[in-house]
């Protein structure tokens, strides 16, 4: 019988960032779904503020080299990976001149969101999915954690429903409080309009605020994962209206056991996890 695979996409993973929720969960559920007999790929965007030579990520030139064209504007997509030893597992970075080589992650000095934000949303989503082509690892579970990576879903669903490695893929969303105001560029749902994507299909993102942006990709997700203990409370009401798995949330004891069995819940198609831990 062959492993489930598990690619997991992360706005934030411990070592590379400073220790937040979501960037341990990052770092230690990849170690406890593999040791639990799945298979799994780990992506996380190479911000300018990682320490290359400290965590001693290296380009994988067979990977690297293709142009993404995001707001009519070519941008070359760079992978590059390292290794968590005692994990036994590797962590690839999408990386790019123009998104990613700034001091910060998500914000300036001043603490203000970066204006282009939704096309480096945009632009790691796809060179996630492209990479993964690459690899030709066709993944069973999809998990997304954070903001960030809210255009995987959709692009799953629509850009690369017919691609072979992406076709039966399921789609886990983690919600965590990792609200921003003010919302992002307006001109965000435009550029999501993208092959096999319409402006219809993107309707939620008229608003490009956190409430929007979390909705949009829970709607185009096969199960949802409560991340945090305390959610925007907007998204928290939206996701009692939804018809399909939610988990709710579990602590730091419980939820590597919980997700690992909400995930074969996903693949059997079973939806009874209702719960709120």
């Amino acid at each position: 019988m062959k492993s489930t695979k598990v690619l997991f996409v992360s706005q934030e993973i411990t070592p590379y960032l400073s220790d937040s929720a979501m960037a341990t969960i990052g770092r230690n559920l990849p170690q406890g779904i593999q040791e639990k007999g799945k298979e799994i790929r780990t992506f996380m965007p190479r911000y300018g503020n990682i320490n290359e030579r400290r965590n001693q990520l290296h380009e994988v030139i067979r990977l690297s080299g293709m142009n993404l064209v995001i707001s009519d504007t070519d941008h070359p997509l760079i992978i590059k990976v390292a290794s968590i030893q005692s994990a036994r597992m590797q962590v690839y970075f999408i990386d790019n001149e123009d998104y990613f080589h700034r001091k910060h992650t998500l914000t300036d000095d001043e603490g203000n969101y970066f204006s282009d934000n939704d096309e480096r949303a945009i632009f790691f989503a796809r060179g996630v999915l492209e990479t993964v082509k690459k690899l030709r690892w066709a993944p069973d579970i999809i998990h997304c954690h954070g903001w960030f990576t809210s255009f995987l879903p959709i692009l799953v669903k629509k850009m690369y429903k017919e691609d072979p490695i992406f076709a039966k893929s399921k789609i886990v969303y983690s919600i965590y409080n990792d609200d921003f105001t003010p919302s992002l560029n307006p001109e965000m749902r435009q550029k999501a309009v993208m092959e096999g994507i319409t402006k219809k299909d993107v309707e939620l993102l008229k608003t490009p605020d956190f409430p929007s942006i979390t909705k949009f990709a829970s709607s185009y997700s096969d199960g949802i994962i409560i991340g945090s203990e305390k959610i925007n409370s907007e998204v928290e009401e939206y996701i009692k209206t939804v018809k399909k798995p939610v988990l709710g949330y579990h602590d730091t004891d419980t939820y590597i056991e919980a997700f690992n069995l909400f995930y074969d819940q996903i693949l059997n198609g079973t939806n009874d996890s209702k719960s709120k831990g």
